[in-house]
Order: structure tokens, then sequence, then C-alpha cells
């Protein structure tokens, strides 16, 4: 700087020149912050919850084509047992004991006296029903898999002849499986309120249901926050055959 405090001309070109490199730095920064946003958002707002609901949507309507597949397969089957049964070289008693092991595996319609039992998400803002219980938590406010599996496993255990969960008959190979209070069987996707019905003798299958520890634990939860539960009887109803695949995916029969 000189005695009368100007900046000499070779400083000012220096501070220009450093200026003009952290505007490019700066602008080069702000093209690769935006490229990244577009390249992740693939043309979303990323601001809202989009991609989750398409996601949703995208599960709902897989769920709606298996439902559509299974009810092609089964009117398929429906006609193979119609060309089995015309089949003269089959004698009477195969046919019988070929419609005793569909029914006995679930593969064929049943029709009977039935006990049917619903569960259902106590509200979200549910208070302690009972004194010095403590505040629930959202656990402890959802059905949960163990819960459903408790009920289906408590009507086998009464002498259930046949089950089905919401409209679908289950088999030896149905798993029963929950995310979060979502149940996933057999490929679809079902929310709460459950429906469990089961055909067989109405007074084992009530006795089963009231012995079953963890059903009693969890009517435990039912009248401490108010989760849903209904046990019904039904004169006569018919479940529907099993419609999917029984091929074996994950284990092999033996011999």
């Amino acid at each position: 700087m000189s005695e009368s405090g100007d900046v000499s001309p070779a400083r000012l070109s220096v501070r220009s020149v450093t200026l003009r490199t952290l505007s490019a730095g700066i602008f080069a920064l702000a093209g690769l912050i935006f490229w990244m946003s577009f390249d992740t958002a693939k043309g979303v707002d990323i601001r809202t919850d989009a991609p989750l609901l398409r996601l949703s949507d995208r599960i709902q309507e897989k769920s709606e084509q298996n439902a559509q597949l299974e009810s092609e397969l089964s009117g398929v089957r429906g006609d193979v047992d119609q060309l089995a049964h015309a089949d003269s070289g089959v004698s009477d008693a195969t046919r019988k004991r070929l419609d005793a092991l569909g029914e006995a595996a679930g593969t064929k319609k049943l029709t009977g006296p039935s006990v049917s039992v619903t569960l259902n998400d106590a509200p979200a803002d549910a208070t302690p029903l009972v004194p010095g219980v403590p505040d629930p938590q959202p656990n402890d406010l959802v059905i949960h898999q163990q819960d459903l599996q408790a009920v289906v496993n408590a009507l086998w255990a009464g002498g259930a002849t046949g089950i089905q969960v919401m409209d679908q008959r289950l088999i030896s190979t149905s798993a029963v499986r929950c995310v979060g209070n979502t149940l996933i069987l057999q490929g679809r996707v079902y929310s709460p309120p459950y429906r469990i019905t089961a055909v067989g003798d109405p007074d084992k299958l009530h006795k089963a249901l009231d012995a079953s520890p963890a059903i009693q634990n969890y009517l435990q939860y039912v009248n401490a926050y108010g989760l849903g539960w209904k046990v019904e009887d039904d004169r006569r109803v018919t479940l529907p055959g099993y419609s999917g695949t029984v091929d074996l995916h994950y284990a092999k029969a033996v011999g």
C-alpha cells in the first residue's frame, strides 16, 4: 500500500483473479449439488412422501394381481378335477380317496359349524382402562404376528377341520406373517381388523381358545388398552378351497 493509502494495481489484479476463481468454484459446487438432487429425485419432489405412497400403491397393485392369479388358478384346478372325475379309468374308490385327500389338504371346499375370531388394533390415542396400568407404548396397541398365530394354533388344537384367515384358506405350508401391523398371507397384504374362521365342534374350539396361555396374555392387553377381540358362533359356513400352489420351495418330501 502506498503512503497515500491507495492499493497497488498488482494487488488489485491478484484480488480480481481470486474473486473470479472463488465465484467459479461456488457456481461449480452449486451445479454439482443441483445434479445430485436431480439424480436422487429422478423427477420426483423429494420434499414429499410421494415415493412412499407410490411404493404402497405398488404393493397394493401386486396384492390384487396375486388375488386375480389365484382366482384363475382355482378355475384351472376345477377344470382338472372335472377331467379327472370324467376319466373312466379311475375307480370310484380311487376317486373317493382323492377327494378325501383334497379335503384333508385344504384344497376342497369345507362346510360345517364354525367359530370366528376377530382381532383389531386399539385406538391410536388409547389410554389405560385399568387403574395402575402404565401408559401404552405403540407396540401395545397393534395386533402382532404372535397374536394371530396364537388364535390359529388354538383352533387347530381344538380340532378344527379347516381354517380361513381373512378370505384365504390355510394349508399345512401356510405362514401367518406380519410386518408392523400388516398381515402378509400367501402373497397378499391385509390390514386389521383380522377375521379367523374355523370349521369344527364349537364347544371344543371355545375351550381351546380359553385354554391358550398366549391368548390369555393377549386378553390382558384387550382389558388394559382396548385391543379388539370378538368371538362368534356361525351355525353353518363354507370355507373356500386353497387355490394357491402346493409346491414346496424351501423343503423336500422325505423319500
